[in-house]
């Protein structure tokens, strides 16, 4: 073995050595970043830290170009070279004079030393014109010049020097954005002054630090979010700017403490409630159905909503803005990834932000339910006189049920405001339906989220609710037909036309017969009716009708009012249908059918007042069940077996009249 050479072939002397490629600023910057607004807060970022006042950021109406320029301290060339153009400047750790706060006492926003690589990520050429200490200087850097170093597997990249003439400022930095990608510069100045609202919470003359874009500088109602607040909870003492606030009605100090083992950790901020999902959906912001975490005056977390995993009916409502300082301390490890959009979740702040979110929101869902049936429902009396009316007419112990379920009911996420009625027409139906089961409560209180609301109002009771209103008023107008009827041949007329489709009138457990008009055919074609009755018998007949229900088979005989009928007749006649009935059920494979005869009369038998006990076995003899109905004896046993219809008709007109008119 030589002398020089250890066992794995590498000489002695060797030393390792890692190497940073330039294709990695693909990674950290022209690829991280997808839109205009997470860039430019960047930009903006190094602004502050440079002690600005100003940062005015300009957009080409053509789309040509943007320019960044700020009023801060400036870059040497030395600070250019070492600071700005190193990617991994780390200033926190490596300045030590002003790495942590600036001269101003800022907090530094900066940490990573990557952020000016973004700027690659919507433009493909960047002039950056910087003056300190009265010398002004530049330089262009490109995409192309950056790949061309890559290919020539050059060890750096050199930008191109800007002749002195070109220079554009005397104070502070201007960046220039040049050959922009059109698919990422967004929707324009409008969206761009709301998104960067939401990406920095030291905008506005009290921090000192205005963002201008096209002159014009954004502020807190730039945000979008509090014009929209309907309800509002702030951590803490601190007061947020509300004179943006016009729809505000409530609001409430929650704890700003964090339960946390080990540092003295809180947070500032806001969170709120929209009375309405969609106000919180805009073109221009982006979705405002989010909680947005600043630390040290910039974004740190674009959505914390989405952790938490809640899905309560109340989250859909939800916006705000905290701002939690310990996330980003100087002492501690760098949590935020790469493009500073989000964090490692796995560290303890990050892990007792959520823990303490989760508490405070469970307080906030509990006063937001409160609030809402107080004024939604004041809300949605004032709309609707009618529903008004429906709810003064409660009970106290069901009033307050139907109040929740009107204000749940009112916090659905409904569009058309005719929609919104039906939904209350639905609800005040399946509210009375379920008071009558005793389960109102279910319906108003038990229910916590937009599915499960939606599923008590469509399952199968609910839908019966909802037409009970209609059931009971087609009974009613059977019933009180009858009742006005003297003359037996009307009597003949009105029987015969709800009978056969309402055969309720014959039993109340016969609500949902069915019909099969190719067996009732069979039955009065098919040989049994025109061989075996007379001339007088087939006069004297006014209609037959055959229904299934429940697995029991039912012929139904309506004779003419005037008809006298022998128990024989009926007999012998009940007993051919049933033969006939068997014979065809057979040979559908049914060999023991359940069946039964009812015979509607207008005359009675003698039998009936004679021998009862004849009469009965003879209609025993025909099918178990099978009996006679007089037309008289079905109108009072229509009424009696109603009668709780009959008791409830004014307060179903009452209601019916509610419903109407919302």
């Amino acid at each position: 073995m030589n002398e020089g050479i250890g066992t794995n072939g590498i000489a002695a002397n060797d030393h390792y050595r890692m190497t940073v490629d330039l294709n990695v600023l693909d990674h950290l910057g022209i690829n991280l970043y997808s839109n205009i607004a997470a860039v430019l807060t960047e930009a903006v970022a190094n602004a502050w830290d440079a002690d600005a006042e100003n940062v005015e950021i300009g957009i080409d109406p053509d789309g040509k170009f943007i320019e960044i320029k700020d009023d801060g301290i400036g870059m040497s060339i030395e600070d250019m070279n070492t600071k700005y153009l190193r990617v991994g400047y780390r200033r926190r750790d490596e300045d030590q004079e002003t790495g942590r706060t600036t001269a101003k006492g800022r907090p530094v926003m900066g940490r990573k030393g990557l952020g000016k690589l973004s700027l690659f990520s919507i433009a493909n050429t960047i002039e950056v014109h910087s003056a300190k200490n009265g010398e002004s200087h530049g330089l262009r850097m490109t995409i192309d010049g950056i790949h061309k170093s890559v290919q020539d597997k050059e060890p750096f990249y050199s930008p191109e020097k800007l002749p002195r003439e070109e220079i554009q400022v005397t104070t502070g930095t201007a960046i220039l954005l040049k050959d922009i990608k059109r698919q990422r510069l967004g929707r324009g100045a409008t969206a761009l002054r709301k998104r960067l609202a939401r990406r920095f919470s030291v905008v506005g003359e009290a921090h000192g630090f205005k963002i201008l874009i096209d002159g014009h500088p954004i502020s807190t109602a730039d945000r979008g979010d509090l014009p929209m607040v309907q309800f509002l909870w702030s951590f803490g003492d601190e007061e947020p700017d509300l004179s943006s606030a016009g729809q505000l009605l409530e609001r409430e100090a929650l704890s700003d403490r964090l339960d946390a083992w080990d540092g003295d950790w809180s947070v500032t901020g806001w969170i709120g409630t929209a009375r309405l999902p969609k106000q919180l959906d805009s073109d221009d912001a982006g979705n405002l159905n989010s909680i947005v975490v600043f630390a040290r005056g910039r974004l740190f977390h674009e959505n914390i909503l989405d952790k938490l995993n809640d899905g309560r009916l109340y989250t859909k409502y939800l916006t705000g803005q905290i701002e939690a300082d310990f996330l980003d301390a100087d002492d501690e490890p760098d949590i935020a990834t790469s493009d500073r959009q989000r964090v490692q979740e796995d560290d303890p702040r990050y892990v007792q932000l959520i823990a303490f979110l989760r508490k405070q929101l469970t307080q906030v869902e509990k006063r937001w339910t409160e609030w809402r049936r107080l004024h939604e429902v004041e809300k949605a009396k004032e709309t609707s006189p009618a529903l008004a009316e429906w709810l003064d007419s409660l009970p106290e112990g069901f009033r307050k049920s139907a109040e929740t379920l009107i204000a749940k009911l009112s916090a659905l996420p409904v569009d058309q405001e005719e929609d919104r009625k039906l939904m209350y027409r639905h609800g005040i139906l399946a509210f009375e339906r379920m008071k009558l089961r005793g389960s109102a409560e279910e319906l108003a209180v038990h229910v916590h989220d937009i599915d499960k609301l939606l599923a008590i109002l469509a399952d199968r009771d609910s839908l019966e609710a909802s037409l009970y209103r209609d059931i009971v008023k087609s009974r009613l107008d059977a019933i009180k037909d009858f009742q006005g009827i003297a003359d037996d041949n009307a009597k003949e007329s009105v029987l015969q036309k709800y009978l056969f489709d309402h055969l309720w009138l014959l039993d109340p457990a016969w609500e949902r017969a069915t019909a099969s008009e190719v067996m009732e055919t069979r039955l009065t074609t098919d040989g049994v009716l025109t061989q075996d009755m007379t001339e007088k018998e087939k006069l004297g007949r006014v209609d037959i009708a055959y229904r299934t229900m429940a697995g029991k088979h039912i012929i139904v005989e309506l004779k003419r009012v005037k008809r006298k009928m022998k128990l024989l007749e009926l007999q012998e006649q009940g007993q051919t249908y049933v033969d006939k009935l068997k014979k065809i059920l057979l040979a559908q494979g049914d060999a023991t059918p359940n069946i039964e005869v009812v015979f509607v009369l207008g005359e009675p038998i003698d039998e009936e007042g004679s021998n009862p006990e004849r009469l009965k076995s003879s209609m025993t003899a025909i099918s178990q069940g099978s009996r006679i109905v007089h037309y008289d004896s079905l109108i009072r046993g229509a009424q009696e077996a109603y009668s709780e219809f009959l008791k409830k008709s004014k307060q179903l007109d009452k209601l019916e009249g509610i419903v109407d008119r919302i």
